[in-house]
């Protein structure tokens, strides 16, 4: 964790895994973006029909697997009979959506790369959040975790019954944000900002409430130059290529 509070350091962030090269959110896209040499992967946490933490970043398995219907509607059997990596390339067929055990046993290769851990809103938020908590503990994992959420709720949940580090996102994009000195930014140890948002002004007001100021995706050169230009040093990035090349030149 020490990599997220050295303000010399690029941290790059791997979004759902190596998402421009690999399907998105499966082990095999986690494990290309650590060989790769990535810093962090962000994956995205929700809860099938029984109760199984699975990961996956829509509500339904419709856009990346062969199926259809809503993720908290279908078991782990079901879950589990789709194929999550056609959609994304032939080579890439009969990949499946892992369970978040899963891929805690692949992380146990990787003891040196840190986990964003997105718990996805909704009506499983608060189970979600709980069970996965649980099973990153249980694998020593906490130290390595920021947690994120569009939800303040279930942000602020974290924050407040586990006061674990959570990275939430500008008010305007967050689902019941709470104004005030003891609101939403106040249990925000670090905050997501799009590059539609992204200005110099903006990442300052971040910084300047002690809340450390991200940046996703930036994606090509351009866009990692004008992050490290804003004073961003934590990138989540789709394609990692740009921003750990340039992470080479700059820190030479």
């Amino acid at each position: 964790m020490k990599r997220l509070q050295d303000n010399a350091s690029i941290v790059v962030a791997a979004h759902r895994g190596w998402k421009s090269e690999y399907p998105e959110n499966t082990l095999l896209a986690f494990k290309e973006a650590m060989e790769l040499g990535v810093d962090m992967v962000e994956f995205d946490l929700r809860m099938s029909k029984d109760r199984t933490v699975v990961v996956i970043h829509d509500e339904t398995v419709d856009r990346t697997t062969d199926g259809t219907g809503n993720v908290r509607d279908l078991t782990l059997a079901e879950l589990k009979r789709l194929d999550a990596g056609g959609w994304f390339g032939r080579a890439f067929e009969g990949l499946k959506i892992p369970t978040l055990e899963e891929l805690c046993e692949l992380l146990q290769a990787y003891p040196n790369v840190l986990l964003n851990v997105e718990i996805k809103s909704g009506p499983d938020a608060k189970a979600t959040a709980d069970q996965a908590i649980a099973a990153l503990d249980a694998y020593g994992y906490l130290s390595r975790c920021v947690f994120t959420c569009f939800d303040a709720e279930w942000l602020g949940y974290i924050h407040d019954t586990y006061g674990l580090k959570t990275q939430g996102f500008p008010e305007e994009v967050m689902h019941n944000f709470v104004s005030g000195e003891n609101g939403t930014y106040s249990k925000m140890w670090a905050a997501g900002i799009s590059m539609k948002l992204l200005t110099p002004q903006l990442a300052k007001r971040f910084e300047d409430m002690g809340v450390q100021a991200w940046s996703y995706c930036p994606d090509d050169d351009e866009q990692v130059f004008y992050s490290l230009g804003c004073g961003i040093r934590v990138m989540t990035v789709n394609d990692p290529l740009p921003a750990l090349k340039i992470r080479k030149l700059v820190e030479r």
